[in-house]
């Protein structure tokens, strides 16, 4: 299957190509030139998330250079089963993507991507992944590609803004991994990726790629777990599963979109944000309007300027349709303080603070009542909470245990160089390495 890019001004390629691009020469976001419809019958014998992705997934690499090895990709990426388990009250659920290697969901896709850009040939020249994070993604590729032979990882985040444990992540990986701790916010970190990728001289003395959203090696894995989850409630209540998922750069819930679009047995979808409210404020009707990132608790949701919104301009040029595929709502600080405590002491639940803009969300839906409060939900949660100690603990006024493998990256030493937020000393750094 070819791929596309959003902005029509660069040549179709194969999905392979698209991949290891991470962006379109035009600027532009890659996207399949069609997608498969799939029913729930399909799936019958997958119960596995890795077999489900396969089944997936194959339409889109029919032919391609990574058509063979997709299977094992797959494999690869899903050795953790994301499990979907009760939430406290009758009818809510929560579907759990923090028990990979880094504690957050985005091990899986990057994990994926991984996978597919190792399957592929290469020059002698090592590729270079430049990735823009808000705290989960920059870890979650960093352990992907830590040790990876001819593949080096440059991480870019915004100085002061992600929290400690996230931080030392980062910085705790070394030989092929480098963190850099840029003088901005999240907004500014992307934007530099996509100019990097975007240069030609610089792609010419170092070829780069992408681990960001904005590739389709994160995209394409992320609809498994949705597709997964769905079609596992399906077949043991009847019921379509409705989601709720806390969303910054608006990947992982543009994945859940896509899983249903391609006719798995999932129902509303309802995005989380937090303060930063461009999203929904345009689904209440306003117009979209990108604007500067603020500071929150759910500091990796902390975008102004959602990359993947493009994507969903061009699966739905007109405003009013794409206002009924989604809804979003708000979340403010005092409100995931709220939402900590009150998952903790209503649901017997710990969670963290973008896992508890989605609770506040599913909360609102119950108590207002009528249609939307109806059927079955799930919230998403996305990362442990163990990485946000000092947000957690002091409003549940107890320590949370670490995951053994979160534990295992805080004990090794940490470094993060300083990065000024300018093109001209990104592109240097890259040169000199």
């Amino acid at each position: 299957m070819k791929a596309v890019s959003t902005r029509g001004k660069a040549p179709a390629v194969n999905i392979s190509e698209a991949i290891a691009a991470g962006l379109a020469p035009d600027g532009g976001l890659y996207m399949p030139v069609a997608w498969p419809a799939f029913a729930a019958s399909d799936f019958d014998g997958a119960d596995s998330t890795a077999d489900v992705a396969l089944r997936m997934l194959a339409p889109f690499f029919e032919g391609d250079a990574l058509a063979d090895a997709l299977p094992a990709i797959c494999a690869d990426a899903f050795a953790v089963e994301p499990p979907l388990r009760r939430f406290g009250a009758a009818n809510d659920y929560v579907l759990e993507l923090f028990h990979g290697p880094t504690a957050a969901f985005k091990d899986y896709g990057a994990g994926f991507l991984a996978g597919c850009l190792s399957a592929l040939p290469r020059g002698d020249t090592p590729l270079t992944i430049v990735v823009a994070t808000s705290g989960d993604t920059g870890a979650a590729v960093a352990g992907a590609f830590h040790g990876r032979e001819g593949f080096r990882v440059a991480i870019m985040y915004p100085d002061g803004r992600v929290s400690p444990r996230q931080a030392h992540q980062l910085g705790c990986f070394g030989d092929n991994i480098r963190a850099f701790r840029v003088d901005g916010s999240f907004d500014d970190c992307q934007a530099l990726v996509k100019r990097a990728l975007n240069d030609a001289e610089l792609q010419a003395q170092a070829p780069l790629s992408s681990a960001n959203s904005i590739s389709l090696g994160r995209l394409f894995p992320q609809a498994a777990y949705y597709a997964r989850a769905a079609l596992a409630h399906k077949r043991s209540t009847g019921n379509a599963l409705n989601f709720v998922i806390p969303t910054g750069n608006l990947g992982n819930a543009l994945a859940c979109l896509l899983a249903r679009r391609m006719g798995l047995p999932i129902g509303e979808i309802v995005l989380a944000s937090n303060a930063n409210d461009v999203l929904p404020n345009f689904f209440a009707g306003g117009d979209y309007a990108p604007a500067a990132s603020i500071s929150t608790l759910a500091n990796a949701m902390d975008v102004g300027a959602p990359s993947n919104f493009e994507r969903l301009q061009w699966l739905y040029p007109d405003a009013q349709a794409l206002r009924g595929v989604l809804r979003a709502e708000a979340v403010d600080d005092a409100q995931i303080r709220a939402a900590v405590i009150r998952a903790r002491d209503q649901r017997g639940e710990v969670i963290c603070p973008h896992t508890a803009c989605a609770t506040e969300v599913l909360d609102r839906l119950r108590a207002r009542g009528g249609h939307a409060s109806m059927g079955d939900w799930a919230v998403v949660a996305t990362a442990h909470p163990a990485k946000f100690p000092e947000v957690v603990e002091p409003l549940l006024g107890d320590a949370v245990p670490l995951p053994p493998a979160l534990q295992a990256m805080l004990d090794r030493p940490s470094s993060a160089e300083p990065l000024a937020n300018d093109e001209d000393a990104l592109r240097a750094t890259l040169r000199a390495w």
